[in-house]
């Protein structure tokens, strides 16, 4: 996931705990990644931090769940083999109307789904820029 944190308009949080945090260390040394998981106590702790998040992107772990659950925008990156529970052929889910999936399209291949993520955020980040400056825009104009 290295290269979404060079994105530009995108800060990017880890929610990783515990052996899977170790994995976020050095982008967090390098400034490229918040941590703000070592005040965090339970879930209900994840959750307020994710509820303040504009989109979650994971793995298929409980945070995703977590996230997705109260209602939060979360991209699951997801295994070509994944549980049933996310059905085929589809990128979205019945049971959370927030989350959108990227789903390998061969065993391993991660290279794919992380260029469509990653060209995906880009363009997200970008549309919200230039909505926020129209907004600013529209502001700054005499009547408002």
């Amino acid at each position: 996931m290295e290269p979404l944190l060079s994105i530009p308009g995108v800060e990017s949080v880890s929610l990783q705990v515990g052996d899977a945090a170790e994995q976020a260390r050095a982008a967090v040394a390098a400034g490229l990644l918040i941590d703000p998981m070592a005040g965090v106590n339970d879930f209900a702790d994840t959750a307020a931090i994710a509820a303040h998040l504009d989109l979650v992107i994971a793995v298929d772990t409980s945070v995703a769940h977590l996230a997705a659950a109260i209602g939060r925008p979360v991209w699951m990156l997801s295994r070509s083999d994944a549980c049933w529970r996310w059905f085929r052929g589809r990128d979205d889910s019945p049971w959370y109307p927030t989350m959108r999936l990227y789903r390998q399209d061969s065993p391993g291949d991660w290279a794919p789904v992380m260029a469509r993520l990653g060209h995906d955020l880009a363009a997200a980040a970008a549309a919200r820029d230039q909505n926020c400056a129209e907004a600013l825009s529209r502001k700054a104009r005499p009547g408002w």
